[in-house]
């Protein structure tokens, strides 16, 4: 288990962007975490760290996010307001899992049972003090 810090959004963004230099294409990382955590922040830095330089947001609406013109496409995904894992594979997830790029997965424990053994699992806190702790596991 590792454990990271970040006071501010721009660290946050920093752990992601270093993440984002390491990852490898078919990675996925399963991010977990109340509101306000920094998870999209996280997501935005690995954005970045793969060398995508236009906006990242969180796809709470949109459900799902594409992120191309870095070394990897990114897809960004919100189980929050998914229903079940069939809606979830009725919008392509086992395409966009065999596209080779990175998947970032908000409040993925909803469906844990959707993800590869492989995944890399993220969970964001808000400590006492306003920072922002993740641990990987």
């Amino acid at each position: 288990m590792n454990r990271e810090r970040a006071a501010t959004n721009d660290e946050m963004e920093a752990l992601g962007q270093s993440a984002g230099r390491r990852a490898d294409g078919g990675a996925v990382f399963a991010l977990v975490g109340d509101l306000g955590a920094g998870k999209t922040h996280w997501t935005k830095g690995l954005a970045l760290g793969l060398g995508y330089s236009g906006q990242v947001t969180s796809p709470t609406f949109a459900l799902a996010q594409e992120y191309r013109g870095g070394r990897l496409p990114v897809f960004h995904f919100d189980f929050y307001r998914i229903e079940s894992a069939e809606e979830l594979l009725a919008m392509g997830w086992d395409e966009y899992l065999d596209q080779g790029g990175v998947i970032v997965a908000e409040w993925a424990d909803k469906f844990p049972e959707v993800l590869p053994a492989q995944t890399v699992w993220l969970d964001f806190k808000v400590l006492p003090d306003g920072s922002r702790e993740i641990i990987s596991r």
